[in-house]
């Protein structure tokens, strides 16, 4: 049996494998690649903290031996006809083992991490349930799964599992709520980071000098401590109260503004949560003009820049019925995405041919992302043939 079960897993999806779990969802095999490598020690980790709850590790047990055929056909599932069918059935299974809460965090938590978004995080984990289910039982193998060796399994791997997740993922599963048990694994390696009584000299009669010394360099240091801090505040005081003409200015800019803290909420309207479905396309008009590179690549790349469009499009559509604060929600959403499209925009339209495939959609797109970021709009104003 292999010592490391997400090595185990991520050996089964090969390059090629991600390239073929990429291509269905409209994504480049980079992403996919950061997609897979978030999802699946989150799901394992998921289903580590389910099998800690009663009754958790024998659902888990009952749903495993039910996908002891899918990896068989795995291949042929993803971007065969059934496609959809196979996806809302992972995403239903995943939802039935932990609840639409702990589903909801899962999602939202490799959405974050793995860039994806949203829907394409929600269909990723849809592909990749039945997956890790399947890996599993075949991990255990011929010993049987039950309840006994499932727990075993998932608890002697939570080390591996931590390290596999992306920094700051294990945390941002715990403040979504999702139980993963890993925090006892997390707690340690966080504690031998610190300064322990093991490291110190072992104890034993002292010289007085000695006693008196480390007495002196202790009230020596007392008051070093109490004097950083001190010092802090006084620079911060002469820092925000002193004089300086441009003193409340910087204040202001340094300070948390409502846009940023916004861009954690959903904006629904007439049942379209805009917010992501801008960043989804978004990432699809970036994935695009990455892989352009002559004429050829780029009438490869129309027929996705065109569904981008018309999703900008939609949402553009939606926007006289935004309130001023999901206004500034979007806004904050699109505007730090608007630099690099433009950069890669203007890139593709200086190659020679392309602007005359490529403009009539890209044009339009940046003008409507524009006015959804409350910016001016450069569409024209230089980069690209014409």
């Amino acid at each position: 049996m292999a010592t490391n079960l997400v090595s185990y897993m991520m050996q089964f999806l090969t390059p090629e494998m991600v390239g073929r779990i990429a291509a269905p969802l409209g994504l480049n095999r980079g992403d996919a690649q950061s997609g897979v490598s978030a999802g699946v020690p989150a799901l394992l980790a998921a289903f580590s903290g389910l099998a800690d709850k009663p009754g958790g590790a024998q659902s888990l047990v009952n749903t495993i031996k039910q996908q002891s055929g899918v990896l068989d056909n795995f291949a042929s599932m993803v971007g065969g006809a059934n496609q959809s069918s196979f996806i809302e059935r992972g995403s239903s299974l995943l939802t039935s083992l932990l609840g639409t809460h702990d589903q909801a965090g899962l999602t939202g938590a490799v959405a974050r991490f793995s860039g994806l978004g949203q829907n394409r995080a929600t269909s990723l984990l849809g592909m990749l349930t039945p997956l890790v289910m399947g890996l599993i039982g075949r991990h255990i193998g011929a010993r049987g799964v039950d309840s006994g060796s499932l727990t075993s399994l998932l608890a002697s791997q939570r080390e591996q599992i931590a390290q596999a997740l992306p920094a700051g993922m294990g945390e941002a599963l715990d403040r979504a709520g999702v139980g993963t048990g890993l925090e006892s694994v997390r707690a340690p390696a966080a504690q031998a980071a610190r300064p322990t009584a093991s490291t110190s000299p072992a104890p034993g009669p002292r010289p007085a000098t000695d006693t008196r010394a480390a007495r002196g360099s202790t009230s020596s240091s007392n008051w070093v401590y109490w004097a950083i801090p001190l010092l802090l505040l006084g620079g911060l005081l002469q820092y925000l109260f002193g004089p300086g003409p441009h003193r409340q200015q910087q204040a202001m800019q340094q300070a948390p503004t409502p846009e940023v803290t916004a861009t954690n909420k959903s904006v629904m309207v007439d049942g379209v949560d805009v917010k992501n479905t801008l960043g989804d396309s978004m990432s699809d008009v970036r994935t695009s003009l990455q892989g352009v590179s002559d004429v050829d690549t780029a009438r490869a790349a129309l027929p996705k820049l065109d569904a981008a469009k018309n999703q900008i499009d939609r949402v553009s559509g939606l926007a006289g019925q935004l309130t001023q604060d999901q206004r500034k929600t979007i806004a904050s959403v699109v505007a730090p995405a608007m630099p690099l499209i433009d950069q890669l925009s203007n890139k593709v339209l200086d190659m020679p041919g392309v602007g005359d495939v490529l403009r009539p959609t890209l044009d339009p797109v940046k003008t409507k992302l524009a006015e959804l970021a409350g910016q001016s709009s450069t569409v024209g104003a230089g980069g690209g043939r014409r």
